[in-house]
């Protein structure tokens, strides 16, 4: 008799690695999991902070830091990469927007970066687009979230994390960074992508 993927994650010693070492996305994460699962962090797995992630998709990218983790652990992997698309900019940070400007994915200068070549634009819709590798024996899905909204002139916030500061969602009047976390959870490019997973892993079998 075949267990199903949600019973087998349903139970309270099951270990799930999140494959991130972005300690915001691990807190938006956790809230997000369902019950009876034990979340590790990549520092218990003992793996690196920074895996790599050399693909020019948010899926080859989320894929392959869940493969990596796998393939050393045996765990079951979660893994999700998140791309800001300026319309604009054609799409741009996209795939590249945790190193905007320059390898040392630093978050401010990422977000001076796209203030200054948006300064003259009349068009600041956006859209955060999030997608979740989930990693396991024999099995590779991906699952997506988006959010659209708009750019702001300057930085508002103090809490979230990346462009949250500069990010306001459709029909709202605050950035992200203006939220709490359980607000911004709501609605949430990265809460989309987690909720259709977690519908998934909740009602497929594992053979």
């Amino acid at each position: 008799m075949s267990l199903s993927l949600a019973e087998t994650l349903g139970r309270p010693v099951m270990k799930l690695l999140l494959c991130t070492g972005n300690a915001g996305k691990v807190d938006e994460l956790r809230l997000l999991m369902p019950k009876g699962i034990d979340v590790v962090s990549l520092t218990d797995a003992g793996l690196p902070l920074d895996l790599p992630e050399t693909g020019d998709t948010l899926e080859a990218n989320a894929l392959q830091k869940a493969r990596f983790a796998h393939e050393r652990t045996g765990l079951p992997c979660l893994a999700d990469d998140t791309g800001l698309e300026v319309m604009a900019l054609h799409g741009a940070p996209g795939v590249l927007s945790a190193r905007y400007a320059g390898p040392a994915k630093d978050p401010v200068a990422n977000m001076r970066k796209l203030l200054e070549e948006l300064r003259s634009a009349t068009d600041r819709s956006a859209r955060f687009r999030t997608v979740i590798a989930f990693v396991a024996a024999g099995i590779e899905l991906c699952f997506e979230g988006v959010i659209n909204g708009t750019i702001t002139d300057t930085p508002r916030g103090a809490g979230g994390f990346g462009y949250d500061p500069i990010f306001r969602p459709e029909g709202h009047s605050l950035t992200f960074a203006e939220m709490d976390l359980q607000e911004k959870n709501t609605m949430s490019h990265r809460a989309r992508a987690m909720r259709a997973a977690t519908d998934f892993l909740r009602h497929q079998p594992m053979r």
